[in-house]
């Protein structure tokens, strides 16, 4: 004859186990709500890595570089730039700079024909306030993609939202040319650190 007892031991222990499986794999699926963030993060925060070129070539010219992990980065004005100071903010921007139009370069295909290469410091465009204007350079050594057009029509853009909607640029680097200029870039909290001050 069968020992019915062992048999229920053996079950409701096997059922335990099951339900100790359960728990833990519906704690890694299903997350906690207070240990969740406020606010989810932006699609800059978890797409892009941030970079800031602080004063880059006259103080207070602060822009950024975001690096996507396929390498391209988009370039535009900190927050903190000196454009933003003024109480008009940007009222126009020029793509016209240099001995072309940056507006009408037009990239195609794999391997980019057209893109025009450019140094760190070369000018992307001109943007200005009512009292100055400010020119706005590439920051990163490489091939030019696209120019954020929408700029012309809607320089307004930069001062609602600089970091989004008015990037300035997108350009791909190679990637010896990154890692040289990556040295010179601040991350987010050091740039933070900085200007904090």
């Amino acid at each position: 004859m069968k020992d019915h007892s062992v048999d229920d031991t053996i079950n409701l222990e096997h059922e335990q186990e099951q339900e100790q499986e359960q728990d833990s794999l519906h704690r890694i699926l299903v997350p906690d709500v207070h240990d969740l963030p406020l606010t989810p993060p932006s699609a800059i925060e978890s797409n892009f890595v941030s970079y800031f070129a602080p004063d880059f070539t006259k103080p207070g010219h602060d822009q950024y570089v975001y690096r996507h992990a396929n390498g391209l980065c988009v370039i535009g004005l900190a927050r903190t730039h000196v454009a933003f100071k003024d109480t008009s903010g940007i009222t126009a921007v020029d793509f016209n700079v240099g001995k072309s139009d940056r507006s009408g370069i037009k990239v195609t295909g794999k391997r980019k024909k057209n893109a025009q290469h450019f140094e760190s410091n070369s000018a992307l465009c001109k943007v200005n306030t009512d009292d100055a204007s400010y020119i706005v350079r590439c920051c990163v050594k490489g091939s030019l993609l696209e120019v954020n057009d929408r700029l012309i029509k809607q320089p307004g853009l930069l001062n609602s939202s600089a970091d989004r909607e008015g990037y300035i640029a997108i350009i791909m680097p190679k990637p010896a040319d990154w890692l040289k200029v990556k040295g010179s870039l601040l991350g987010l909290e050091e740039y933070k650190k900085l200007r904090e001050c």
